[in-house]
């Protein structure tokens, strides 16, 4: 079953005929999606059977893209893996590929399915696109042939890419993105020998592409944004929630909000693997989103977006993020730093032992300032403020700056870091800031139930400040700036297989 989710418009949908001219806004459509997986084997599958199980997936995509269509969208992103699943060996992977030409070729596979040979998941997501006249994001496997003279080539002959395709309102192929930065698990892809810099043009505006772990990086996530000038980012995304820093909700809308760009997230949804949480993200507020660790259905959002919000009065200021943080002095509360772990990362924490009350905690060149106002100090619950200035080394490299404010699991102190779900402190003010030595920070409120806090309830200040503003008392699992420092990363963040051995 496909439920969907559309925002009250009133009578904008009439608006929304499709005309040659630019468009000053346009309905966007994410789709959350149960994948059905294949069945576990050491061996490859015939292609019969691979491409039956790619279609009944795409059969459920079939369902929301038309329901997307029936309600005005223009574009509908659905997720990373979303036609086949996961865990593939190299071998196992390759009945599900196809060879995936580049968008150059002005190739519609639902007129001429034959051009390049056997792609009929092609044909059909291009079918999908011309006979409902929208844009379709898809997830598929490329796979290129290659040979000795190529150093590179993997000594089975072909390369094997994780592959986001775009076709157009007619069916035409006008983008693919080969992933760049694969996640650990990722050992039957390959990486593409460069970073592919992927954006097309719509009457309603430029938009950018990359997939789930690419978002960490500054090439291709930033490049794209900040060089390429970007109006919207279409984003698939298999992504396993860990909090209390990396739940998909928060940070990508946080990402949104940072980099000043619409973000449309749409995810994977398997509540086994704590997968679940797409959205539609702009810089000023979070349109819509999904999380649910309950059912095992998908879910189709919808939201009105502008077309190119660079350009909008509202379009919010870069924020310097460090400003008033190095303008104040360092609160002295007299007590002692502890350590503790948040995914496999060494904070320097202190506890917050009354009320209300003003703390910093430091590491290495990172200081954490924290004021605050709890509605009551709960004996039942306690809170830290974390700092962590290092590179992360687990699934992937890359260089953090972190401050927090988070629930700790228990009141043992041992367990701040750890994952916790509710909250009954409630935080009447507060403002959290950093010294951070980048202008890449992502803010992030988290209330009690993994909810995102109303944007009416807190503001990210040009000097760098993440406050209340409403006097709300809020029920906070976890407040976080995380600072990415790009210089300091190693060459690739990920740890997928490179060249075969």
């Amino acid at each position: 079953m496909i439920t969907s989710y559309l925002p009250k418009y009133g009578a904008v949908l009439t608006l929304f005929v499709l005309s040659v001219g630019a468009l000053d806004t346009f309905i966007a459509a994410v789709y959350e999606h149960a994948v059905i997986l294949p069945n576990g084997t050491e061996t490859p599958v015939p292609k019969e059977e691979a491409l039956l199980l790619m279609n009944k997936n795409i059969d459920v995509l079939e369902k929301a893209v038309k329901l997307a269509a029936r309600q005005g969208a223009h574009i509908i992103v659905t997720p990373e893996d979303g036609v086949y699943g996961w865990v593939f060996t190299r071998e196992t992977i390759y009945p599900y590929l196809e060879d995936i030409p580049h968008p150059e070729v002005n190739w519609i596979p639902c007129k001429d399915p034959q051009r390049f040979g056997y792609t009929p998941v092609q044909e059909r997501l291009s079918c999908l696109a011309k006979d409902n006249s929208i844009y379709v994001v898809a997830n598929i496997g490329d796979k290129k042939p290659c040979n000795a003279s190529d150093t590179n080539c993997p000594p089975d002959g072909r390369y094997q890419y994780n592959t986001n395709v775009v076709f157009d309102s007619e069916g035409k192929l006008v983008a693919r993105y080969h992933k760049y930065n694969l996640f650990a698990p990722e050992i039957h892809f390959d990486f593409p020998k460069d970073t592919e810099h992927v954006t097309f043009d719509t009457p309603f505006g430029k938009f950018g592409i990359f997939t789930c772990f690419d978002i960490f990086s500054y090439d291709p996530a930033v490049v794209v944004v900040d060089e390429l000038q970007v109006d919207s980012v279409l984003y698939p995304v298999a992504w396993y929630n860990t909090l209390p820093l990396l739940s998909a909700v928060p940070f990508h809308s946080a990402w949104a909000r940072a980099m000043r760009v619409n973000l449309l997230a749409a995810a994977t949804h398997n509540t086994s693997m704590h997968m679940t949480g797409s959205g539609i993200y702009t810089p000023e507020a979070v349109k819509v989103y999904h999380y649910d660790m309950e059912t095992e259905s998908g879910q189709l959002m919808l939201s009105e977006l502008k077309s190119r919000p660079r350009r909008e009065p509202t379009h919010p200021a870069a924020v310097d993020w460090s400003a008033y943080a190095r303008s104040v002095k360092a609160f002295s509360s007299g007590q002692s730093d502890f350590l503790g772990m948040i995914y496999f990362d060494e904070f320097t924490f202190t506890e917050l032992q009354t009320s209300t009350g003003n703390y910093t905690v430091c590491q290495k060149d990172l200081c954490c300032h924290l004021t605050y106002k709890m509605s009551e100090k709960r004996s039942d619950e306690v809170y830290a403020l974390g700092a962590f200035d290092g590179l992360h080394t687990v699934e992937g490299q890359y260089y953090l700056q972190v401050c927090t404010l988070l629930k700790c699991q228990t009141t043992d102190l041992r367990t701040c870091g750890e994952p916790v779900g509710s909250a009954f402190t409630s935080f009447e003010e507060f403002s959290l800031s950093g010294t951070f030595g980048t202008s890449y920070v992502f803010p992030q409120l988290i209330l009690s139930g993994s909810q995102l806090a109303p944007e009416r309830h807190y503001e990210v200040s040009n000097d760098g400040r993440l406050k209340s503003r409403s006097g709300a008392p809020l029920p906070v699992l976890v407040m976080a700036l995380y600072g990415r420092v790009f210089e300091k990363d190693p060459l690739r963040l990920g740890q997928g297989p490179g060249k075969l051995q």
